[in-house]
């Protein structure tokens, strides 16, 4: 996916996301009825112009790679040894059985791989990333690649615990497509990575504790 497609992608959740919430808005009473159409408008807005008025009165740039980052984090702990967890990990083909938002994980080569994930209103988002750290038993380390709809960068970390299970610790980085904005109309649509990550590590826990995987 090109720089260009990957911002045109962006602009189109963002649309899709603020004519959802123009129209929720509008079906409610009240300030908060009030608060959610003006949002809606603002995303469909800057979806339609590519111009961002927020960002232009505060003189900066509308790019929502311009963004900061949103940093998340979780843990969980596996009665299960860390080469076994890294292992299955490693696989990635195996990833959207642990990541629900995630469709599909296509290998390309030993580091890269084509990532696809659901995004809110039923839309969908993908991106190609490179392994740039790999400890068997330990650690993976990655970054998307230029071109992604959505820029990210992350660690999984596997410990080894006294007990013999796995302390897995997820540690990601990344920029929504429609900036901090974007972020929280994700999550009010339940697609945020924060609560995705500690639903999903919680559900692999009870699934990967109660089964024998193989890779």
């Amino acid at each position: 996916m090109t720089k260009t497609e990957g911002m045109d992608q962006g602009r189109m959740i963002s649309g899709a996301a603020g004519g959802a919430l123009l129209l929720m808005g509008l079906r409610k009473r009240g300030v908060l009825g009030l608060g959610m159409a003006a949002i809606g408008g603002y995303l469909a807005y800057r979806a339609a112009t590519g111009n961002d008025p927020v960002m232009a009165v505060a003189g900066l740039s509308g790019n929502a790679s311009a963004a900061k980052p949103i940093f998340v984090e979780h843990s969980v702990v596996i009665d299960r040894p860390a080469q076994q967890v890294y292992d299955y990990w490693r696989k990635l083909d195996n990833l959207p059985h642990i990541m629900s938002h995630l469709e599909t994980v296509t290998v390309l080569d030993d580091k890269r791989s084509r990532w696809v994930a659901k995004a809110p209103l039923g839309t969908h988002v993908e991106w190609e990333a490179e392994i740039v750290n790999d400890k068997p038993g330990e650690r993976i380390g990655w970054h998307s690649l230029p071109g992604a709809t959505v820029d990210n960068a992350g660690s999984v970390q596997f410990e080894s615990m006294p007990t013999g299970g796995t302390r897995i610790h997820v540690a990601l980085s990344y920029r929504p497509p429609a900036g901090p904005l974007g972020a929280a109309v994700a999550k009010l649509f339940g697609e945020e990575p924060s609560q995705q990550i500690a639903e999903d590590l919680q559900k692999f826990k009870a699934s990967f504790e109660g089964s024998n995987p193989k890779n």
